[in-house]
């Protein structure tokens, strides 16, 4: 293939038709780029090609769409074909945690050996996978032992937030690449011109500092969730109100106001898992994370600390009926990956209480997780019917600013256990509700 010339339009594979490859193949494809997004699985195949979209995220169904219709983006299961046309293949296979924490890279080093063998001159390998430091050097090597051609492994973690991933890839805030020749960066640093050329720095370095600096993101962000949370419980020990005491904090340009709002905890593919992964990679280095450690066992906890309130309020829930709005772990998205309202709900069963739930998008992946235990409404309100409260659980827009008047004369009892902080206690208090939050007064 001889590499890809700056300023031409570039051939690209990406192996992984999972959340983070759609969206990287179909933001270069938008970009102009030949993209074959290349899957071990049939069916996801299968459905790509007839236009459907397995994931949701908000804007990638349109931009697959429309990129798919001008033939610039392909699906397929033949990775040697793919890898075979493209100067540059994109590795974004998924890295489990396995039972000790670590990160799973064995996918990663298939994939990479395989691409070794389909080669045909010179390739940029991009790692997209979230994976430990190290891994790029494993790469190399088993690409090296499968082929004579010429090659360079480039490190470039994504940074795309669920729910807003279309734009972080089109409109980034920066662009990490790791590389240990010169070659391979440039050719990854023009690949990304469009996307930096308003001023996004592009920021180049190792392998080893690029695969950390993931890690290190996520930590830091899943530590500013766990630390409010902390403040969130020591407010309804003392009587303040966290509300206002983010507020104070979040005016110090030191600080800041992002990841500071407190909750039941964080969850999703990435910060559970990441933190994990890096607890465990440290401890393999010789070194112990106690920060990371204290934020996942504060993350723990806090997913627990909604129903032990509630049982503390019923004592017992046995019998009881509750009504759940939400249940992706985050809103815009539909992913039921470590989300707080399954460890919620599973805790609800157990205690012999019955659950009706509602979601604006996570329904179908909640019913593979739940089946026949749980009951889910089709509308919100539905949920709501004979209800002896409600627990707000994500924080989606339409929960925001609902009819209470209509809540209060479905539900048995007009009892709300905010998990995520979404009315003020006042007003509630106004339209007759016992109102339960997290760090503020009721």
């Amino acid at each position: 293939m001889g590499g890809a010339l700056r300023g031409r339009k570039m051939r690209i594979a990406i192996v992984g038709a999972g959340y983070v490859g759609l969206v990287v193949g179909a933001g270069l494809a938008e970009n102009g780029n030949e993209v074959i997004c290349v899957d071990n699985d049939p069916g996801k195949v299968q459905a790509l090609q007839a236009g459907k979209v397995p994931v949701y995220e908000p804007g990638l169904e349109e931009l697959i769409r429309r990129n798919t219709s001008e033939k610039r983006l392909t699906f397929t299961q033949g990775l040697e074909e793919a890898v075979a046309k493209s100067s540059i293949v994109f590795i974004a296979v998924s890295t489990p945690s396995t039972e000790s924490g670590a990160a799973d890279v064995e996918q990663v080093l298939t994939v990479a050996a395989n691409i070794a063998k389909a080669m045909i001159g010179y390739t940029v390998v991009v790692i997209k996978s979230t994976v430990p430091v190290g891994t790029a050097a494993k790469v190399r090597e088993a690409i090296h032992q499968g082929t004579t051609h010429p090659f360079s492994v480039v490190s470039n973690p994504e940074f795309l937030k669920q729910g807003a991933a279309v734009d972080d890839f089109l409109k980034p805030a920066r662009v990490v690449i790791g590389a240990e020749d010169s070659r391979g960066a440039g050719i990854i640093q023009e690949l990304y011109a469009p996307v930096t050329r308003t001023g996004a720095p592009v920021v180049v370095m190792d392998c080893a500092s690029a695969e950390l600096a993931k890690y290190a993101a996520n930590g830091m962000l899943a530590t500013r969730i766990s630390f409010m949370n902390e403040i969130a419980n020591i407010c309804e020990q003392v009587g303040a109100n966290v509300d206002d005491v983010r507020r104070a904090i979040a005016t110090d340009p030191r600080i800041g106001s992002a990841f500071l709002f407190p909750g039941i905890g964080y969850g999703g593919s990435c910060f559970p898992k990441d933190v994990k992964a890096l607890i465990t990679s440290a401890k393999n280095a010789g070194y112990e994370c106690k920060i990371l450690s204290a934020v996942e066992a504060v993350n723990k906890g806090q997913k627990n600390r909604l129903v032990r309130r509630m049982i503390t309020h019923f004592g017992t829930l046995k019998g009881k009926r509750f009504g759940i709005w939400g249940l992706a772990f985050k809103p815009r998205t539909d992913d039921m990956r470590e989300a707080p309202s399954v460890g919620i709900i599973e805790r609800l069963l157990a205690e012999g209480a019955t659950v009706q739930a509602y979601d604006p998008q996570a329904t179908l992946a909640a019913k593979r997780i739940f089946g026949a235990t749980v009951s889910f409404a089709k509308r919100s309100y539905d949920a709501l019917v004979g209800v002896d409260a409600l627990v707000v659980v994500t924080e989606w827009s339409e929960f925001r600013d609902p009819d209470f008047d209509r809540m209060r004369s479905l539900m048995r009892s007009p009892i709300i256990f905010d998990g995520r902080n979404v009315f003020p206690p006042r007003q509630m208090r106004a339209h007759g509700f016992t109102y339960v939050s997290i760090g503020r007064q009721s």
